[in-house]
């Protein structure tokens, strides 16, 4: 028993540090099976400074053997044989720097346990640190596997991406290295404890998930790790969606397109594109130049009422660092028709008239005489159409040298599927006269009632007159056929004049009134260029005819 006892005085041991004898050691290291760990460590003793002098060895012990040669676990001493376990896995430092570090390569479950250090010289030197001891402790592989990403990661550039399991080391365990994913196009490891893996990313790329997997050949144990990419890609797919009103469906358009537009439609325009990250979305009235201002800063223009003044062409651009891309889309007005006319003359010919439209789509053009329609291009010995159109307009005209009745209304109307106009003509004998616009059939009709019977009324008014005060040597009037021309028109009445006029239609200077104070008017009516019909075997000529309408005194 003496001996058992005295064995560690003989190792030159001691629980409590000697005098000169120190160590700086971490008490409590922690592992994982298959890794590598490194405890550093230092170390003193009375003969350090001369050390260099002669030969120093050192040694690591697992605490609790009584036969040092079976639990010696490292040593620099070639005399001396460690355990075949940890052969070539416990690594020592130099000793000539006080180094007592300890270095453990493919860490295993069975190396848990607490350890020393001793150190022996030539001379004097024996003892072992036991005063202050290493715990290490080893546990199953959970680490994870580490994936550097050398710089961000952009779509159609060659990139590199490295894993490596942290806690490896130059001689550990062999590993070996796989990867998944939809990115994955090749690998190629480049160390023993390391894989690179060249990609070629995409835009579909981005989102996707990348993993590594280690696997450790002795133990057959696996670990990994996933990523989701984040690749950055300039604008793709830029779209524009157009919206009317509240309506929720949408209209989407992928290239540079037109649309037609119904006008005063509240639309809204949104522009969308595809990248990473978002580009900077902005609408523009016309290209937009290098520093044009946009009309939007936002992704969606309002436009509360489409008129004249938002038809054209809007263009929305996709900005990004990587690169910018524009849209256009061109919007086209949709109206009903707009009148300009019609008017009318009279010619040596006969009544002509014309008439336009402008509308889109483009408006169709007939005129109505009476209860009849007239469209199209055609001629007969009585009228002549002549129709033609360009782009949004329409033009008509129209020429009349049949004989025209008393009755006769005349109106232009044009139409589209989005409506229609029409528009009467008022035509006064001897003038070119206009009315351009709608004329509302409720207006219209009250108008020409008010006209014909102020014109009946300065007829009959006319006739008693003429009743009451007969003129001698007054020209007979014959009643004839001409025509009331338009809605709201009146035509002349055919009036064969005398050869000569009598001295008493004219006012002679002085000349006393008989009878009751008279007043005496005189009306002129003026058929210029109407051809009054020809009575048989009779010469008719334009005149003036003078009225004597008197007016007595009651």
């Amino acid at each position: 028993m003496v001996p058992l006892l005295l064995l560690p005085l003989l190792w030159g041991g001691s629980l409590q540090e000697q005098p000169g004898y120190w160590i700086r050691v971490q008490e409590s290291v922690r592992a994982q099976e298959g890794l590598c760990v490194h405890v550093p460590c230092s170390f003193s003793y009375p003969e350090s400074s001369s050390s260099s002098q002669y030969t120093l060895y050192t040694y690591w012990y697992h605490s609790g053997a009584y036969a040092y040669y079976d639990d010696l676990v490292a040593t620099n001493n070639p005399h001396k044989t460690v355990k075949r376990e940890t052969q070539g896995r416990f690594l020592l430092a130099d000793p000539r720097n006080n180094n007592c570090s300890l270095s453990i390569r493919d860490t295993r479950i069975s190396d848990t346990g607490t350890y020393f250090f001793r150190v022996e010289g030539e001379t004097s030197v024996r003892y072992s640190y036991k005063e202050k001891m290493l715990n290490l402790q080893v546990t199953a592989l959970t680490e994870k596997p580490d994936i550097h990403i050398l710089e961000p990661l952009e779509a159609g550039r060659p990139t590199q991406l490295t894993c490596s399991l942290p806690g490896t080391c130059e001689g550990g365990s062999p590993l070996t290295y796989s990867w998944e994913g939809a990115a994955v196009e090749s690998w190629e490891p480049r160390t023993p404890h390391s894989s690179v893996l060249n990609l070629l990313l995409t835009p579909t790329h981005h989102g996707t998930t990348l993993t590594c997997v280690v696997t450790l050949v002795r133990t057959r144990v696996t670990v990994r790790r996933t990523i989701q990419l984040n690749v950055s890609y300039a604008p793709q797919n830029l779209t524009i969606s157009i919206s009317f009103r509240d309506v929720t469906a949408l209209k989407t358009f992928q290239n540079t397109s037109s649309l037609p537009i119904l006008e005063g439609e509240a639309v809204r325009l949104l522009c969308e594109a595809d990248s990473n990250p978002p580009a900077e979305l902005s609408w523009f009235r016309g290209s937009p130049a290098l520093n044009a201002t946009p009309i939007s800063s936002t992704a969606t223009l309002e436009l509360p009422g489409v008129g004249t003044a938002e038809e054209g062409e809007f263009f929305c651009r996709a900005r990004h660092p990587l690169g910018s891309q524009t849209l256009s889309l061109s919007l086209w007005l949709l109206y009903p028709p707009q009148l300009l006319g019609p008017s009318c003359s009279w010619e040596d010919q006969g009544l002509h008239c014309s008439c336009s439209s402008r509308a889109q789509s483009a408006p169709s053009l007939r005129w109505r005489l009476g209860a009849g329609l007239l469209e199209g291009n055609h001629s007969n010995a009585s009228c002549r159409v002549t129709s033609r159109s360009a782009g949004p307009w329409a033009n008509s005209s129209l020429s009349l040298s049949q004989e025209l009745s008393a009755s006769l209304r005349l109106s232009c109307e044009a139409s589209n599927v989005h409506g229609a106009q029409s528009a009467a003509v008022l035509l006064l004998p001897g003038k070119s006269v206009s009315w351009p616009g709608v004329v509302p059939a409720a207006l219209g009709g009250a108008g020409v009632m008010a006209l014909l019977s102020l014109c009946l009324c300065l007829l009959f008014l006319y006739i008693v007159r003429a009743h009451r005060n007969p003129a001698a040597g007054r020209p007979q009037v014959r009643d004839g056929e001409d025509p009331v021309m338009g809605t709201a028109t009146w035509g002349s009445r055919e009036n064969r004049r005398p050869d000569r006029l009598p001295r008493e239609m004219f006012p002679v200077g002085d000349a006393p009134l008989s009878g009751e104070q008279q007043e005496l008017q005189y009306v002129n009516l003026n058929f210029h260029k109407m051809k009054p019909q020809k009575p048989p075997d009779q010469e008719v000529t334009n005149s003036r005819v003078y009225s004597k309408i008197e007016k007595k005194s009651k």
